[in-house]
């Protein structure tokens, strides 16, 4: 089993909660009124506790021994349904649902917090629980109140999975292409056929139940995503009094096989294939949610939870690397100074060569700003749901809206990166199976693509989040900056006005290339290059994250302060300036792509 400062860093976690975020000024609103400090450290120590003795030792096996399907069921090795049965029996499943629900309404940022231990520890185990809470969480928001007694409770009590089945083999991410149906029955219910492709945790044996939310079409209803509807779709049909009744119609058709995530079952699911049929008839028996045509909407709920989730994935994939890639430059003996160079002279650690200085310190400047970002969102979250006023409770939800196609690539591309040199770190052991900076690398790589690629992210922040309401969610985002940014006075240290003078450099060319950018009336060229701005967008934040972390810091004078100062120097004067640059050549509205023809390629 990995030593628990390998898998994620309690120190750094309490830092941010605590020290940054006030998390414990929570405590004096009327949802939070149940819980202190002392229950915040209690849960965290147990998410601890549970990722490191349950899930982490499984974590190599479930890469290397993958799902596998006979022809009727899945298969999996039985430490992962034992992780998860130890995790439903301490109620750490529904961290922030409401305790009428039987959740332990804890703030959403504690909540997410105490996920990075489990996603650090094995994140494909621990993917079956976060799909599920998040499909509680969208029950819970737009289903009724039937729907939560006879579905989210048994999820919060880890009996039930969840899902979410969007994609499909013809349409991928277009789901205004999407053509599974639902046809409305005599008794209120839905029959519904088509085929969903990619759907993480669609079938498997851990549980009584999986219950699928899935987009479909009704008939008559518009083409396009404005004739999507959401539905619920067991795989199990469930009688009255909760008795687990027949089959419904809903099977595996088959396993995908995925370079990471191994352990997650990844399936193509058919609906209304016959091979089960409810009542006598064909068809996936299933019930909408809301109202039809309102589909995407709901779905968006869950699929913005999602997205969130991913980031402080790939976060804890990125800091676990990290911190294990620390420990072996700390431990690994290799070469001599290039002032030394008698071969009599013993070797020295990795650590004491400056480019394996310059690795780790800009893993630490991806990792630890990426965990900061999805710590920040979750707290986010509790201001929209319980801040005093409304003014309050709407300007979080702005800043939650521009922010999250942020909170989900950023850190899949950064953390990523500190994934690539954590095994450079290791040499050519990173390249191996016994070491395990190669799965995470692997794991990792997954989530730029996981609830919708880099260039859909783009599309959202540029497209849409940064013009909605006539730009109101970026000013709040500028506006959020600039006040810290005052807010470092001139008696700050050299360093901290460093970092907020580039911060100040970083935010006024992101602001004046954003305008330059919306006022391009032609939408190829204005949205050529939206990867390239959700890139250069996030650095500006994430710098911005960064200052924060250092007026948190205040004097306080230790090796974790000096770590958390040489990390936001590193990345103000190493990340920040390339994202500025890069910004410069989006403002030119550069026609390279939109002309290029792609048969010269």
């Amino acid at each position: 089993m990995p030593a628990r400062s390998l898998v994620m860093s309690r120190r750094d976690i309490a830092f941010l909660l605590y020290d940054w975020l006030d998390a414990t000024s929570l405590t004096a609103r009327e949802r939070f009124a149940g819980h202190d400090r002392e229950t915040f450290d209690a849960v965290l120590r147990l998410a601890e506790d549970i990722a490191t003795e349950h899930f982490a030792p499984h974590n190599k096996r479930n890469d290397a021994e993958e799902p596998t399907f006979d022809g009727e069921t899945v298969h999996l090795h039985p430490e992962v349904r034992a992780a998860l049965d130890v995790l439903a029996g301490t109620g750490l499943i529904g961290t922030s649902a409401d305790a009428d629900f039987g959740g332990l309404q804890l703030p959403h940022v504690v909540s997410t917090a105490l996920g990075v231990w489990f996603q650090a520890a094995n994140i494909a185990t621990w993917s079956y629980t976060l799909l599920t809470v998040a499909n509680a969480n969208l029950l819970m928001t737009h289903g009724e109140r039937g729907h939560v007694e006879a579905w989210v409770r048994p999820m919060l009590e880890g009996r039930y999975h969840g899902t979410m089945c969007l994609s499909e083999p013809q349409a991928g991410s277009s789901l205004a292409d999407i053509t599974t149906r639902a046809v409305r029955q005599d008794d209120g219910t839905y029959r519904l056929t088509g085929t969903k492709m990619w759907i993480s945790g669609g079938d498997h044996e851990l549980g009584e139940n999986i219950v699928h939310l899935v987009l479909a079409r009704t008939p008559g209803g518009p083409p396009g995503v404005k004739g999507l509807s959401l539905f619920l779709v067991p795989k199990h049909l469930v009688a009255d009094d909760g008795s687990i009744g027949e089959r419904n119609d809903v099977v595996l058709a088959g396993l995908n096989h995925k370079m990471g995530f191994r352990g997650t079952t990844n399936t193509v699911l058919n609906f209304g294939e016959g091979r089960h049929t409810p009542g006598g008839r064909p068809g996936a028996v299933c019930t909408l949610i809301g109202a039809e045509g309102e589909g995407l909407a709901a779905m968006f709920h869950m699929m913005n939870e999602a997205r969130i989730a991913i980031g402080a994935g790939a976060a804890a994939l990125g800091y676990t690397g990290y911190l294990k890639s620390l420990e072996y430059a700390r431990t690994r003996t290799q070469g001599r100074p290039v002032d030394a160079k008698d071969p009599s002279r013993p070797p020295v650690t990795l650590d004491q060569h400056p480019d394996v200085r310059r690795m780790l310190l800009a893993q630490k400047s991806y990792v630890e700003g990426a965990l900061a970002l999805v710590l920040f969102c979750g707290r986010l979250v509790d201001e929209q749901l319980t801040a005093e006023t409304a003014d309050e409770r709407r300007r979080s939800g702005l800043l939650l809206e521009i922010l999250t196609p942020i909170a989900k690539s950023w850190p899949s591309q950064w953390c990523v990166a500190a994934n690539d040199l954590a095994i450079q770190v290791h040499g050519g052991y990173g390249y191996t199976r016994e070491y395990d900076v190669e799965q995470h690398y692997r794991d990792n790589r997954l989530n730029p693509i996981h609830e919708g690629t880099h260039g859909i992210q783009g599309l959202d922040l540029l497209g849409r989040k940064v013009s909605m309401r006539g730009g109101e969610a970026f000013r709040a985002l500028c506006e959020l900056i600039e006040g810290t940014v005052s807010r470092t006075g001139p008696d700050a240290d050299p360093g901290t006005r460093e970092v907020a003078d580039a911060v100040a450099g970083g935010l006024a060319q992101l602001s004046r290339v954003t305008a330059t950018l919306l006022a391009e009336p032609d939408p190829h060229v204005r949205l050529a290059n939206s990867s390239l701005y959700l890139e250069a967008a996030g650095h500006v934040v994430v710098a911005w994250i960064w200052l924060e972390q250092l007026l948190a810091l205040g004097r306080r004078d230790d090796d974790f302060a000096a770590g958390k100062r040489a990390a936001a120097q590193y990345f103000s004067r190493y990340e920040l300036p390339a994202a500025v640059t890069r910004l410069g050549l989006l403002g030119t509205l550069d026609r390279t792509t939109v002309d290029l023809d792609p048969a010269i390629l």
